[in-house]
């Protein structure tokens, strides 16, 4: 891996690569010439994400549970780098059942970690999450500040974070952890009770429904496009800066939106192939339970010590992912608009 800003000629294992995110950066880095090697379990990653490259000699599917530890040391035999994206993700899944989701995001985690190191992986790329944040007021987020988390998810990407910085202590892996805002783009499933904000609306208006918004509308989030997250873990996994080293960033954009601001983008955007959304009105529906009001990054630590420059507001986010729902989505049969 040359210091180019891009992964190449690389053996690279991603977990969590049947993913929205996980398939995203697979797609970006067989272009690139490496070789992937894929652990996923399909808890919540889906075989068509993946079946684009299951002809590629260049691409190994395993499939396995990062909560086996044997699992893992078969992912992790022979590569150069893990990119870990598996986790069990959602608010108020953790809240519901707190149990799994630390089986899955904290003992999963350590299994990938302490299999890497004892498999020699210089470097373990991992998703954290806005979520540390929990009940901090300030704004915008700045990585060496966070407050109390708020749900089970938050502390399991919290605890990540801390592992991490352990094991780069206490064994010398180099560790990097990536804060994700709101990701959103191409393969995020609109379906589901725990679907993201962004696909579930897009959902809900094609088939010509009413989004539901907890709150009043004003809560606000950092919108992060997903190429924007696979830049970040690029430059992650090739810095070779010290100072750069066994920390974590901020990935956003680095500005807010409303989420009636959001739902007002998605309507126009889609009243352009439907015009009969137009009609459509959000309704409203009490605030919930570990959700944090406000969200937007801080990305100056990571512009200077990575190099990262995000190329993707929302509206040209939300454009690049309106192409792939609107015309390659595999999710609607029909369109009832």
């Amino acid at each position: 891996m040359k210091d180019t800003g891009k992964i190449i000629n690389s053996k690279v294992l991603v977990t969590g690569g049947a993913g929205f995110i996980g398939s995203n950066l697979i797609e970006t880095l067989i272009q690139q010439n490496n070789t992937i090697v894929c652990l996923d379990n399909f808890a919540t990653g889906k075989k068509e994400n993946i079946s684009a490259f299951l002809s590629n000699p260049n691409f190994h599917f395993i499939e396995g549970d990062i909560r086996d530890i044997e699992a893992c040391r078969k992912a992790v035999a022979n590569v150069d780098l893990v990119l870990h994206q598996a986790a069990l993700g959602s608010v108020p899944r953790s809240l519901k059942d707190p149990k799994t989701t630390n089986d899955v995001n904290v003992g999963g985690f350590v299994n990938m970690l302490f299999t890497a190191k004892d498999a020699g992986i210089k470097r373990f790329v991992y998703a954290s999450s806005s979520s540390v944040y929990g009940d901090s007021p300030d704004l915008p987020k700045v990585e060496e500040k966070i407050g109390t988390p708020l749900s089970p998810y938050a502390v399991s990407k919290l605890t990540n974070e801390i592992y991490a910085q352990n094991f780069s202590k206490v064994y010398g892996i180099e560790t990097m952890g990536l804060r994700y805002f709101n990701v959103f783009g191409k393969r995020q499933d609109p379906n589901g009770v725990y679907a993201a904000v962004i696909p579930k609306f897009i959902g809900l208006l094609l088939k010509g429904e009413s989004p539901v918004i907890y709150g009043d509308g004003s809560s606000s989030r950092d919108f992060t496009y997903v190429e924007n997250v696979v830049q970040a873990n690029q430059l992650a996994s090739i810095v070779s800066n010290k100072d750069a080293l066994n920390t974590v960033y901020n990935i956003a954009y680095g500005e807010s939106t409303t989420l009636i601001a959001l739902f007002n983008l998605l309507q126009n955007e889609l009243c352009k192939s439907y015009p009969e959304i137009k009609k459509i009105k959000v309704e409203f529906a009490k605030q919930r339970d570990g959700d944090i009001k406000h969200s937007m990054a801080s990305i100056a630590k990571v512009s200077k010590l990575l190099g990262y420059h995000p190329k993707y507001d929302i509206t040209a986010g939300l454009k690049q992912a309106l192409v792939w729902y609107l015309n390659d989505a595999k999710f609607f049969d029909t369109k009832n608009v």
